[in-house]
């Protein structure tokens, strides 16, 4: 479990894989520790909102299939998992506050 922190925000727990996906798609190394600076953030906010785009744009034709057969969505979507951190790196950043993990 990892946890991203601001001291401006609340807590963004996430599985270990899932957060290191994220922060493949932040531009950092998958580390135990580190940390999103208030001048990294516009980019990275940046970077997570095209990732959870591309993947919105992957899967609307499955999505359409799953509700018109009526199954039950079998994924948990990037955005699902992104929004929580998006938003938390926005708080932080207009707040000019870091945001830190593994700490």
């Amino acid at each position: 479990m990892i946890v991203f922190r601001s001291e401006v925000g609340p807590d963004v727990m996430m599985f270990d894989e899932v957060a290191q996906q994220m922060m493949v798609l932040m531009g950092k190394e998958k580390a135990a520790r580190g940390v999103v600076t208030v001048e990294q953030m516009a980019e990275t906010i940046a970077r997570l909102r095209a990732a959870v785009a591309a993947d919105k744009a992957q899967h609307r034709g499955a999505a359409q299939e799953e509700e018109e057969s009526g199954d039950a969505p079998a994924r948990v979507s990037l955005a699902q998992r992104a929004v929580p951190l998006i938003e938390l790196l926005e708080i932080s950043l207009a707040r000019k506050t870091p945001v830190l993990w593994g700490v």
